[in-house]
């Protein structure tokens, strides 16, 4: 991917500014131009609320796969990058001036059957913060509506409420949970990513049994440290063919939902968290013969997430790879796309 040289910007953000309540008129951001070549600018225009928005200045910001996968093409995404945020609320604002937030990424329409009956998520109209229709969080200020913004508790730092937006979509693989009468199956989270293990983890302090497998033995430790089962794939063997209940496929690659369709039992459940840019061949006939249920699954309940952060069921913070400047977000996106590596953050307050 075409990047920003080290450097290029070097204005630093005003700490301050939130608790002033000042109005600036450009703001420094990350974007992904129309030629898939990222920059980080200092003259992005001034996000300007809504009579229902609030204006937020971002205090730190993830770097996600689905990130990366847009710089590679994925949903012909142009603009300002990030969705994984934490934010504090601007003091002029009415309602939340002052509030630390954190915000569900899906902005739905607010009038149609899906955004009336509580799904927005899959509101047709909707827009997907910095991924479909809507500027992204990799920037000092972002404007969003107040009814996707969940607070934050004082407890929860603003590393913890960082990962509150994927947590949340770890958290939804519950909800598609089916046990038979007096089962609690084990399930397998395939992929040792940020993802993968995040959704181990947060499976793990649901009370759920859990399997973590992925390819890295160090990345691996970081769930056995929590008394989680895990596995390298290269040691799945005959005994490990189709005999999961429950598999859920965040390897982040086109292959692992053939490995997932492998790992799964007749009549199981395959749970699909990997977007990707690249095609996925795919045989189904796995899918007919052993009639498996494939499940697609992506954003969850915020205020689960934070509840879980509040309560101190959840430390994801071990999952910390590196923090940059927003200056320096290229550099962090590059550094991110690199094998092996795990969450980086972004700070634009830097």
């Amino acid at each position: 991917m075409a990047v920003q040289k080290p450097g290029e910007s070097s204005r630093l953000a005003d700490p301050l500014t939130a608790a002033r309540g000042e109005r600036h008129s450009s703001v420094r951001a990350l974007i992904l131009d129309p030629a898939g070549e990222l920059r980080v600018r200092d003259d992005h225009p001034e996000p300007v609320p809504a009579a229902d928005e609030a204006l937020i200045h971002v205090r730190r910001a993830g770097v996600c796969d689905t990130d990366l996968q847009l710089v590679d093409g994925y949903a012909g995404f142009e603009g300002v990058l990030g969705h994984e945020f934490v934010g504090l609320v601007d003091a002029a604002d009415p309602e939340l001036g002052g509030r630390r937030v954190v915000a569900d990424i899906n902005i739905g329409c607010g009038a149609c059957p899906a955004c009336t009956h509580g799904d927005g998520h899959h509101c047709r109209a909707r827009a997907t913060i910095g991924i479909r229709g809507r500027p992204g969080v990799f920037a000092e200020r972002v404007a969003l509506p107040r009814r996707n913004l969940v607070p934050v508790p004082e407890t929860v730092d603003d590393e913890l409420a960082v990962f509150a937006e994927p947590l949340a979509a770890a958290l939804h693989v519950l909800d598609e949970l089916e046990p038979g009468p007096g089962e609690v199956p084990r399930v397998d989270v395939l992929g040792d990513g940020k993802l993968g293990l995040l959704i181990g983890l947060a499976l793990h302090a649901a009370g759920q049994p859990v399997r973590a497998i992925g390819h890295h033995r160090a990345k691996l430790d970081v769930a056995a440290a929590l008394g989680i089962e895990t596995s390298l794939e290269r040691e799945l063997d005959a005994r490990d063919q189709g005999a999961a209940a429950l598999v859920v496929e965040a390897t982040g690659h086109p292959s692992g939902l053939s490995r997932a369709l492998w790992l799964a039992r007749p009549r199981g459940a395959v749970i699909l968290k990997t977007t990707s840019a690249a095609p996925i061949p795919l045989d189904l006939s796995t899918v007919v013969v052993n009639e498996l249920r494939v499940i697609g699954s992506r954003c969850g309940d915020m205020a689960r997430a934070v509840d879980l952060l509040a309560r101190g069921g959840l430390d994801p913070r071990p999952l910390i790879a590196a923090r940059y400047p927003l200056a320096r977000a290229t550099e962090a996106l590059e550094h991110a796309s690199r094998r092996g590596v795990l969450k980086v953050l972004v700070d634009p307050g830097c």
